[in-house]
Protein backbone atom coordinates (compact mmCIF):
# COMPACT_ATOMS: atom_id res chain seq x y z
CA UNK A 1 0.00 0.00 0.00
CA UNK A 2 1.21 3.18 -1.04
CA UNK A 3 -0.28 6.89 0.13
CA UNK A 4 0.58 10.59 -0.69
CA UNK A 5 0.17 13.06 1.96
CA UNK A 6 -0.12 16.59 0.25
CA UNK A 7 0.14 19.81 2.33
CA UNK A 8 0.79 23.67 2.54
CA UNK A 9 -2.30 24.77 0.11
CA UNK A 10 -4.28 27.62 1.77
CA UNK A 11 -5.40 31.03 1.16
CA UNK A 12 -3.11 33.73 -0.53
CA UNK A 13 -3.29 37.25 -1.91
CA UNK A 14 -2.83 37.54 -5.52
CA UNK A 15 1.20 37.96 -6.26
CA UNK A 16 1.84 35.82 -3.29
CA UNK A 17 3.60 32.46 -2.90
CA UNK A 18 2.95 29.23 -1.81
CA UNK A 19 4.75 26.06 -0.97
CA UNK A 20 2.81 22.67 -1.57
CA UNK A 21 4.46 19.36 -0.56
CA UNK A 22 3.87 15.87 -1.10
CA UNK A 23 5.66 12.69 0.47
CA UNK A 24 5.19 9.10 -0.81
CA UNK A 25 5.18 6.59 1.69
CA UNK A 26 4.27 2.44 2.13
CA UNK A 27 5.71 -0.15 -0.07
CA UNK A 28 7.69 1.49 -2.60
CA UNK A 29 10.83 0.23 -4.10
CA UNK A 30 11.39 3.72 -6.69
CA UNK A 31 9.37 6.00 -8.28
CA UNK A 32 9.87 7.47 -11.67
CA UNK A 33 7.90 10.36 -12.17
CA UNK A 34 6.19 12.79 -10.19
CA UNK A 35 3.77 15.48 -10.93
CA UNK A 36 1.42 18.54 -9.81
CA UNK A 37 -2.26 18.51 -11.43
CA UNK A 38 -4.91 20.82 -10.71
CA UNK A 39 -8.89 21.04 -11.03
CA UNK A 40 -10.79 23.86 -11.08
CA UNK A 41 -14.59 23.97 -10.54
CA UNK A 42 -16.15 23.28 -13.63
CA UNK A 43 -13.14 22.13 -15.41
CA UNK A 44 -11.15 19.33 -16.33
CA UNK A 45 -7.68 18.45 -14.16
CA UNK A 46 -4.88 19.49 -15.91
CA UNK A 47 -0.78 18.81 -15.68
CA UNK A 48 0.74 21.77 -13.69
CA UNK A 49 4.24 19.92 -13.89
CA UNK A 50 6.12 16.76 -13.56
CA UNK A 51 9.18 15.78 -12.66
CA UNK A 52 11.67 12.25 -13.62
CA UNK A 53 13.45 10.52 -11.24
CA UNK A 54 16.53 12.33 -13.20
CA UNK A 55 15.34 15.80 -12.43
CA UNK A 56 13.91 16.47 -16.11
CA UNK A 57 10.84 19.07 -15.55
CA UNK A 58 8.19 19.83 -17.78
CA UNK A 59 5.22 22.62 -17.24
CA UNK A 60 2.47 23.72 -18.05
CA UNK A 61 2.29 26.77 -20.06
CA UNK A 62 0.06 28.79 -17.90
CA UNK A 63 2.67 28.63 -14.77
CA UNK A 64 6.12 28.58 -16.86
CA UNK A 65 8.43 31.60 -15.37
CA UNK A 66 6.49 31.18 -11.93
CA UNK A 67 6.06 27.94 -10.51
CA UNK A 68 8.89 25.31 -9.64
CA UNK A 69 8.85 21.48 -9.30
CA UNK A 70 11.47 19.73 -7.38
CA UNK A 71 11.83 16.38 -5.39
CA UNK A 72 14.22 15.17 -3.08
CA UNK A 73 14.52 11.56 -3.84
CA UNK A 74 15.82 10.29 -0.35
CA UNK A 75 12.78 11.69 0.94
CA UNK A 76 10.08 10.28 -1.57
CA UNK A 77 8.96 13.63 -1.91
CA UNK A 78 7.91 15.93 -4.36
CA UNK A 79 7.82 19.55 -3.98
CA UNK A 80 5.60 23.21 -6.12
CA UNK A 81 7.06 26.08 -5.44
CA UNK A 82 4.26 28.64 -6.65
CA UNK A 83 5.09 32.01 -6.58
CA UNK A 84 3.38 35.64 -8.37
CA UNK A 85 -0.07 33.49 -7.94
CA UNK A 86 -3.05 34.51 -9.96
CA UNK A 87 -6.45 34.27 -9.36
CA UNK A 88 -6.92 31.73 -12.16
CA UNK A 89 -4.60 29.23 -10.40
CA UNK A 90 -7.57 28.60 -7.74
CA UNK A 91 -8.11 24.79 -8.14
CA UNK A 92 -7.83 21.82 -5.51
CA UNK A 93 -3.78 20.49 -6.37
CA UNK A 94 -3.13 16.97 -6.49
CA UNK A 95 0.10 15.67 -6.44
CA UNK A 96 0.84 11.61 -8.53
CA UNK A 97 3.52 9.40 -8.24
CA UNK A 98 4.25 6.74 -10.58
CA UNK A 99 5.97 3.98 -8.27
CA UNK A 100 7.58 0.98 -8.67
CA UNK A 101 6.14 -1.47 -6.25
CA UNK A 102 8.44 -4.47 -4.32
CA UNK A 103 6.93 -6.98 -7.01
CA UNK A 104 7.56 -4.61 -9.93
CA UNK A 105 4.81 -4.00 -10.91
CA UNK A 106 4.19 -0.47 -12.01
CA UNK A 107 1.07 1.77 -10.51
CA UNK A 108 0.25 5.31 -10.10
CA UNK A 109 -0.84 6.66 -6.99
CA UNK A 110 -2.51 9.89 -6.02
CA UNK A 111 -2.78 12.30 -3.36
CA UNK A 112 -6.10 13.71 -1.92
CA UNK A 113 -5.66 16.81 -2.85
CA UNK A 114 -5.15 20.16 -1.28
CA UNK A 115 -7.17 23.70 -1.90
CA UNK A 116 -5.19 26.61 -2.90
CA UNK A 117 -6.83 29.71 -3.35
CA UNK A 118 -5.79 33.01 -4.75
CA UNK A 119 -7.35 36.54 -3.66
CA UNK A 120 -7.50 39.38 -6.18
Amino acid sequence: QVQLVESGGGLVQAGGSLRLSCAASGSIFAINAMGWYRQAPGKQRELVAAITSGGNTNYADSVKGRFTISRDNAKNTVYLQMNSLKPEDTAVYYCNADVLLPSLYEYVYWGQGTQVTVSS
